[in-house]
């Protein structure tokens, strides 16, 4: 649930005068919400939006309860993923987050970020691995870092309708890696639907029942390592037969190689969160077209 501020947050927030801020909601410039008696509550997502919107400055931060120099950086996204990779393997949860969420407020999409900064941060320091100029500790603590990252993002974006579109994914049985399952599920609530990671490490079995409890129209699968691939390319076919008329099956991941994908039914192969994010809005544009008038 999004946390609720005063006007007086706000107006501190931005440097203006609390009138201004009562006049903005007054007018709808602002989403506010009204209280019993009367007062105005304004939801983070709402504050941000306005800002991006806006010639209006993050001047205080803090007054919102972010770190205290958000919205203050300007840099590109290869600026921003050289800072984040460093800011990972340092294990600097504060500078994360900061890089994060400017780039939010630069009016990047959640999908691009996960892309240009947070993926392909992980490859770098992979390939820093590799090269013994990184410990398996560090990149460890890096997966804990950005998830705490994107949990806070989560809290940034506007609660999706009630009327909106399912979506449930996780990362399969003996993969333990959730990163991926993760930035789906913030990818696809950054478009408006309602989005939940299962998890990782998930049997297929439960996944299964998952599907027949919440019937959701869109399912994705992160793949990041599967023990058996025989057992796997077994079960979960034997899913997307029973619900392919119903659910839309999107896999993904980097164990998912082409000689493995070609044994595999899905709606959608996404070797991207860009390319999730285009083929979800296109399943939602193909319903908005089929329906009654």
């Amino acid at each position: 649930m999004n946390r609720l501020l005063t006007t007086k947050q706000v107006a501190r927030a931005l440097d203006v005068s609390e009138s201004s801020v009562k006049r903005w909601c007054d007018k709808g410039v602002i989403a506010a919400q009204y209280t019993a008696g009367g007062h105005r509550r304004i939801a983070l997502p709402d504050v941000l939006a306005f800002v991006k919107r806006s010639k209006c400055e993050l001047v205080q931060p803090d007054a919102l309860g972010l770190p205290s120099r958000v919205g203050h950086a300007k840099s590109s996204l290869h600026r921003a993923q050289e800072a984040m990779v460093e800011a990972l393997l340092a294990g600097r949860l504060g500078a994360c987050q900061q890089i994060v969420i400017d780039l939010f407020l630069s009016e990047h999409r959640v999908a691009t970020i996960c892309d240009a900064v947070l993926a392909a941060s992980f490859h770098e320091i992979g390939e820093r691995w590799a090269c013994g100029e990184a410990e398996i500790f560090q990149e460890r603590l890096a997966c804990e870092i950005v998830l705490n990252t994107l949990h806070g993002l989560e809290n940034l974006l506007p609660s999706p309708p009630d009327a909106a579109p399912l979506a449930l994914g996780a990362a399969p049985e003996g993969d333990q890696y959730s990163l991926g399952t993760a930035m789906a599920a913030l990818v696809l609530r950054d478009n408006r639907w309602r989005a939940t990671s299962l998890g990782d490490n998930l049997p297929i079995a439960t996944l299964r029942a998952a599907i027949l409890r919440h019937r959701p129209k869109l399912f994705w699968l992160s793949c990041s390592h599967l023990a058996d691939e025989d057992r796997f390319a077994s079960e979960y076919n034997a899913l997307f037969e029973e619900f392919s008329g119903q659910v839309a099956f999107v896999l993904g991941g980097r164990a998912l190689h082409p000689g493995l994908r070609k044994r595999l039914h899905y709606s959608a192969f996404c070797d991207s969160m860009q390319h999730l994010e285009d083929f979800a809005n296109t399943l939602r544009a193909g319903d908005q077209e089929g329906s009654p008038s």
